[in-house]
């Protein structure tokens, strides 16, 4: 339902959730969540843009959770790694184009309710809850 980068980014932030206050060197994220260097480089880069983290240079720098993300729903990352139009696993579970309440198929009232328990997911559960991941 996410992608590998959306995956990669709840553990950044789940990480950086638990160091609240703390700034944090990308080697030792990387060390820590086991994500590839690069790789967390460039979610870290986009978290940045979207003003999630703040990051800093030189000695004593790194990454920071913003406080104001710890509110933020955990929507909000997925839209930026998969996309806004991304909200619940909305296809058709047969494949067909036309699905939907006025053409549905076999499953579509049960589609409807999981996509519909998956949104609530995402819009009340909020970055501050990905703490509590396990590492």
């Amino acid at each position: 339902m996410v992608s590998q980068t959306t995956r990669y980014a709840f553990q950044i932030l789940g990480y950086l959730a638990a160091k609240e206050g703390e700034r944090v060197r990308g080697d030792e994220i990387a060390r820590d969540t086991g994500i590839p260097a690069n790789y967390l480089s460039k979610i870290l880069n986009q978290l940045r843009k979207s003003g999630m983290v703040t990051s800093q240079k030189g000695w004593g720098g790194g990454f920071m959770l913003r406080p104001e993300a710890l509110e933020r729903p955990i929507y909000d990352v997925l839209a930026i790694f998969d996309g806004a139009d991304r909200r619940g696993p909305a296809a058709c579970v047969f494949g067909l184009p036309k699905c939907d309440d006025a053409n549905p198929c076999p499953l579509h009232p049960h589609w409807a309710k999981i996509r519909e328990t998956y949104n609530e997911m995402l819009g009340q559960t909020r970055i501050a809850n990905l703490k509590s991941l396990p590492r």
